[in-house]
C-alpha cells in the first residue's frame, strides 16, 4: 500500500510538470478582411485565426502555432497569425469564424481559457 501511494504521488507530480500552461482572459473578434496579419499572411474573416497579446505574440515567435480556446463547454482550434497590441496578457482577438464557434458575434466579449496545442 505504501509503495502504491508513493507511486501515485510521483505520477501526479510528473503530470503537473508536463501539463501545458493555460492562459485566461477576454476574447473579442476582429475582421481581418483580407489584410496581412503581423505574421505576414493575408487573413480572411472565414479563417480560424487568432491574434495574441504582445506578451504571448513574443515578437512573432508563436506565428503559425495552434491554440485551443475554451468557452462554456465549447472549443475551437485557431492558428496564431496576428498580434493584438491592445489586448492584455492572456486576452485574444479571434476571427469571426473562430469566435462564432464559441459564441454569437453579438456577445462581443467573452471570458475564455486557452493553451498552445
Amino acid at each position: 500500500m505504501f509503495v502504491k501511494t508513493i507511486a501515485s504521488t510521483i505520477l501526479l507530480a510528473l503530470s503537473a510538470v508536463a501539463a501545458p500552461a493555460a492562459f485566461s482572459g477576454d476574447a473579442t473578434y476582429y475582421n481581418p478582411n483580407g489584410g496581412t496579419g503581423a505574421c505576414g499572411k493575408p487573413l480572411q474573416n472565414s479563417d480560424l485565426i487568432v491574434a495574441l497579446s504582445s506578451a504571448q505574440y513574443s515578437g512573432g515567435s508563436n506565428c503559425s502555432r495552434r491554440i485551443a480556446v475554451h468557452y462554456q463547454g465549447k472549443s475551437v482550434d485557431a492558428s496564431v497569425e496576428d498580434s493584438c497590441p491592445g489586448c492584455g496578457s492572456g486576452s485574444i482577438d479571434l476571427s469571426p469564424a473562430a469566435f462564432q464557434q464559441l459564441a454569437p458575434l453579438s456577445a462581443g466579449r467573452i471570458q475564455v481559457t486557452w493553451d498552445f496545442v
